[in-house]
């Protein structure tokens, strides 16, 4: 799948394109199966959250023109659809946990040229989640602070926008605390990041804990930040590039479906015939939120992971180790 020797950007991304055209149905199987569960369980967790507050909704939103709703009745809406967002956050770390370690699984079987099926890749990437998502937590919290910052700023601006006479507390000050200071904060956070960004490959591969695996990574990419982080940088950019492209066609989808509302039905419709209009279209939304899911997270970690492979064979001569193991000749 890709030549057994040091490897150029036209071979890393080659040899991405060729893994995910040779072994998309076993990453995307891993990938529809935990993405679909972190769905439902965010669904639930929303219905839970409107039975709630449903109340309260329903005032905000028959708030009289002109008038803006208090703080007492915005409260429990902020709060309630904030542990939403803070659950549906952990899931997408869970589920984003399992698939990079996936990948790597894939990428092992790749480069060795070897079949695999979604059965192995599972067992691999269930076995190492722990690992995994124990690398994942510890780097990212290098970018919470940043994060945090940033929700500090939009905050404060919502609340400050929503409460023009200062109520509950003057939060000005925190606008400009917040965005300067993950202004600040960013460039070290992605320098560290890029040092960390091959340990999700080392907790796979090579079986090590969480500690172990940010160590090894550092290691690694002593020497090639630089490198790793314009081809990752690239690798992201191409895949945001492709989830926009997807969002497009999703929002084509979604003026279609709008079209097919209760007003263009015949007659009273009930509500079996509305889900029925919609159904298609809510099938096709959520299938293309997958894909796009998919092609965002796996496409970044299989150039991770191969940028890995890239510099064991540059720094420890990993070449002939893989050239015996697939019974090929080395590339020079």
């Amino acid at each position: 799948m890709i030549p057994l020797g040091p490897l150029s950007l036209g071979d890393i991304l080659g040899g991405t394109f060729a893994t995910l055209g040779r072994y998309w149905k076993q990453l995307f199987g891993v990938a529809a199966a935990v993405y679909g569960a972190a769905m439902a369980a965010v669904a639930i967790a929303l219905t839970v959250a409107y039975i709630t507050v449903g109340n309260q909704l329903r005032e905000v939103l028959d708030t009289p023109h002109g008038v803006d709703p208090s703080w007492a009745e915005i409260r429990p809406l902020l709060i309630a659809f904030g542990c939403v967002w803070l659950f549906g956050m952990v899931m997408l770390l869970a589920a984003n946990a399992v698939v990079q370690a996936a990948c790597p699984s894939v990428v092992q079987s790749a480069v060795l040229g070897r079949p695999t099926t979604f059965g192995a890749v599972w067992r691999r990437a269930v076995a190492r989640f722990p690992a995994v998502l124990g690398v994942v937590v510890l780097s990212g919290l290098i970018v919470v602070l940043p994060v945090i910052l940033l929700v500090l700023g939009f905050t404060a601006t919502l609340i400050s926008y929503l409460t023009m006479d200062g109520s509950p507390a003057n939060l000005v000050w925190l606008i400009p605390l917040g965005f300067l200071g993950a202004l600040a904060i960013t460039p070290p956070a992605v320098w560290l990041w890029v040092r960390l960004s091959l340990a999700p490959a080392v907790a796979v591969i090579e079986s090590r804990g969480p500690l172990a695996s940010l160590r090894r990574s550092a290691a690694l990419v002593r020497g090639a930040w630089w490198r790793i982080y314009g081809i990752s940088l690239l690798a992201f950019a191409m895949a945001s590039i492709a989830g926009v492209v997807i969002q497009q066609l999703v929002n084509g989808l979604t003026a279609f479906g709008s079209l097919l509302t209760p007003s263009t039905l015949s007659g009273d419709p009930t509500a079996g015939q509305i889900l029925v209009a919609v159904s298609g279209y809510l099938v096709l939304f959520m299938i293309a939120q997958l894909v796009m899911q998919f092609i965002t997270t796996t496409f970044p970690q299989l150039v991770l992971n191969l940028l890995y492979v890239d510099q064991r064979i540059r720094t420890e001569n990993l070449a002939p180790t893989l050239a015996e193991a697939a019974g090929t000749p080395p590339h020079h």
